[in-house]
């Protein structure tokens, strides 16, 4: 009997059931292999479909290629699936040359019968700007990153030169535009594929079932188990030195931990206890300074927050290096605007708020909440570099609003319904962050606070503010450093005073991994890569892990 499978695919949450074919198929892990414990399943396996960095580190680099990437110690602009590109002087006009030896997954669900070529980038990018395209709206019609950079209003069209040059028009020149392209969510689908979906009148399956360029293919998965892949041995860039990457899905760090230290899995997510790693000799603690900003939010749209005298007094209230010592353990920079102090256009001028319960109680009592009032903070269910422990984080602010007469409801949910729940709006406050994706400063402005983003669903405070939005569209007009570092301390200034959420800490990444792991995997920007990823053969009987090798419509 043939094994099925179901996939089912919401805006916010991918659901699969998958049945193995035969309890003796089975494929012990070994060194052609990596375990790598996650903390959290992917929403969905098309990255332009969500902000979530769970998201990326699942999908993007494995699955798929951009056109550039940023690349080397000083993060320049590289070729990737373009070869090259031009700009016009005035910058209105950016053409792609194209590789013309980049090959498509093969699955058993899809064979491509040609290479890449300039339609798959015209399907990619025109599939997210036009509203009538025939897969615009499937999965939900929503593509957060590009709604809130308003790409849609930026570009005019994509022209297809020849079979491998492409050409951007652009309705004004945006100094942020190569960046965007560079992130994680500008990725290129398969045309040919989704031709063959529309065929079969299976549309969704292209964000379900997924088809890339990247150096691995999907193998099977299980929401909230694992995730398979297997090596893409005809990749571009060749064969990748593994041949399966498996993401052990485990969102508990204790249980993380315990399977690095047991030796079930090679490489682990975020994790805790560092001393416990740094002390074993087989095993390593590895950390990379990312951009990035861990903040506590405000829904500007719901009472009380909607009275900024009430965000600023809140905010006061916060003790944030109490915060970084307890939760990062002090490995993390006390932030003291929305931009680390590593951007170039961090301004040192911008005032940090302080700690001030005394005057955080005058400010609600001018707000008309002297008596205090209640309120939840919604926490995020799974560890990120820029929040290891929301939950305890939520019970520190918790203890400190309680001393200005504030009572606090702790809430999290499963990260899907988190997500899905925080852009509709649910919440009254929430902790949550943002790992750039780019150096860009844009990058941290406009998908975190601008009116777009708000629109889209990617700023859950909802703060909209046009002087704000003003400044960020005249930084992106001009390519002179000077004048855009001045209109970003402008839009900084004016955060501090709306007070639309809190800055609390820029953090390092970490991760632990065996030392029979060699190669890297951590990345300044964007999500983590197994490409360049090795182990060497073990000198001992490591943990007895065993998966099922399941011969359905997720395998190859």
């Amino acid at each position: 009997m043939n094994c099925k499978t179901l996939y089912y695919l919401t805006i916010t949450t991918l659901v699969s059931v998958l049945t193995a074919c035969n309890d003796s198929d089975k494929l012990s892990l070994s060194e052609r292999s990596i375990i790598y414990c996650s903390e959290g399943s992917p929403e969905t396996f098309n990255p332009q479909l969500s902000t979530s960095g769970t998201t990326s580190d699942a999908t993007s680099k494995q699955l798929y290629n951009a056109l550039i990437v940023y690349k080397g110690k000083n993060n320049t602009l590289a070729p990737s699936l373009a070869r090259s590109w031009h700009v016009t002087e005035d910058g209105k006009k950016v053409t792609f040359y194209l590789r013309k030896d980049v090959s498509f997954h093969q699955t058993n669900y899809f064979t491509p019968t040609r290479l890449f070529n300039a339609d798959d980038v015209l399907f990619s990018f025109n599939r997210i700007l036009d509203n009538n395209h025939p897969f615009h709206n499937v999965s939900g019609g929503q593509y957060p990153f590009f709604e809130s950079v308003r790409f849609s209003e930026l570009v005019e069209k994509i022209e297809k030169i020849n079979d491998f040059t492409v050409r951007f028009i652009l309705k004004r020149s945006d100094s942020s535009f190569l960046a965007n392209l560079a992130t994680d969510f500008s990725i290129i689908l398969s045309a040919e594929y989704a031709k063959q979906l529309q065929h079969q009148q299976t549309k969704h399956e292209l964000d379900i079932f997924p088809i890339g360029t990247g150096p691995f293919k999907l193998k099977d998965y299980r929401v909230g188990s694992l995730i398979r892949f297997y090596r893409h041995d005809s990749y571009w860039q060749g064969k990748a030195k593994i041949e399966q990457l498996v993401y052990d899905i485990s969102p508990e760090k204790r249980n993380r931990l315990t399977k690095l230290l047991a030796k079930e899995c090679d490489v682990s997510s975020y994790p805790i206890a560092h001393e416990k790693i740094t002390e074993r000799d087989d095993l390593t603690l590895e950390s990379i300074t990312s951009l990035n900003v861990g903040y506590f939010g405000f829904n500007t749209q719901k009472k009380p927050f909607d009275n900024k005298l009430v965000r600023q007094a809140i905010s006061l209230a916060i003790n944030k290096q109490a915060i970084i010592d307890t939760v990062y353990q002090g490995q993390a920079a006390r932030a003291k605007s929305l931009l680390p102090e590593t951007s170039w256009a961090f301004d040192n001028k911008t005032p940090e708020l302080g700690y001030d319960p005394q005057k955080a109680k005058a400010l609600l009592s001018l707000a008309g909440y002297a008596q205090g009032f209640t309120m939840d903070i919604w926490a995020i269910p799974v560890q990120r570099a820029y929040n290891p422990n929301a939950v305890t984080m939520a019970k520190l602010i918790q203890a400190d609003l309680r001393k200005i007469g504030v009572t606090v409801k702790i809430i999290t949910y499963e990260w899907s319904t988190f997500l899905r729940r925080l852009s509709l709006g649910e919440h009254q406050s929430f902790l949550l962050g943002w790992t750039a994706d780019h150096p860009d400063p844009d990058n941290f402005f406009t998908p975190i606070l601008s009116c777009s983003a708000s629109e889209s669903g990617n700023n859950r405070t909802f703060w909209c503010n046009k002087e704000y939005d003003k400044l960020l569209e005249k930084a992106l007009k001009t390519t002179r450093v000077k004048e855009r570092k001045e209109y970003y301390a402008k839009a900084m200034m004016i955060i501090n005073e709306e007070m639309p959420l809190l800055p609390i800490a820029h953090s390092k990444r970490f991760q632990g991994r065996g030392n029979d792991v060699k190669g890297n995997i951590l990345e300044s920007f964007g999500g983590i890569s197994f490409y360049n990823v090795s182990k060497k053969p073990l000198n001992s009987k490591v943990g007895n892990v065993i998966l099922p090798e399941i011969t359905d419509k997720a395998s190859n």
